[in-house]
């Protein structure tokens, strides 16, 4: 990895905990308010340069365009941090998720979070298509890469 290039990247700080976005998920009945909470969700995540939408970055297994780079945590080396972006504003709601999920954990305990579990807690884990759930697992394949 380019040092210089990644040092400059936006990573993805979420302004909420899982929890408080538990929360947030529980106070819609319909499934269209989630997937409209979602898209909000996706405008808080920083684009990613254009020069970091290359091969390199890019996450296979998606339908939508992915780009997601790995970095650590706040300047530790121990806890995860990553930048991603997406062509589709419903997938940049998921990026935004799952920094909720991972953003500052430790390393080594990224492979004990169960994101089927995370997913049921929102209400979501029979409402994204098969599609969606395959390019969720494939940004987490990326994301666990790292340890």
């Amino acid at each position: 990895m380019n040092e210089d290039l990644i040092k400059d990247t936006h990573f993805i700080y979420p302004s909420i905990s899982f929890c408080d976005l538990v929360s947030n998920f529980s106070m819609f009945d319909e499934f269209e308010d989630k997937y409209s909470y979602i898209i909000e969700l996706g405008k808080k995540v920083p684009d990613l340069p254009d020069n970091m939408r290359i091969e390199k970055y890019k996450v296979e297994g998606c339908m939508s365009q992915v780009w997601m780079v790995k970095g650590t945590y706040r300047d530790t080396n121990d806890r995860i941090a990553f930048a991603a972006d997406s062509d589709s504003s419903i997938v940049k709601g998921l990026i935004f998720i799952l920094a909720t999920i991972y953003t500052g954990k430790k390393i080594s305990e990224i492979t004990e979070i169960n994101e089927l579990t995370c997913l049921e807690a929102l209400g979501l884990q029979d409402r994204l298509s098969v599609n969606r759930r395959n390019g969720f697992a494939s940004m987490i394949n990326k994301i666990r890469q790292t340890s």
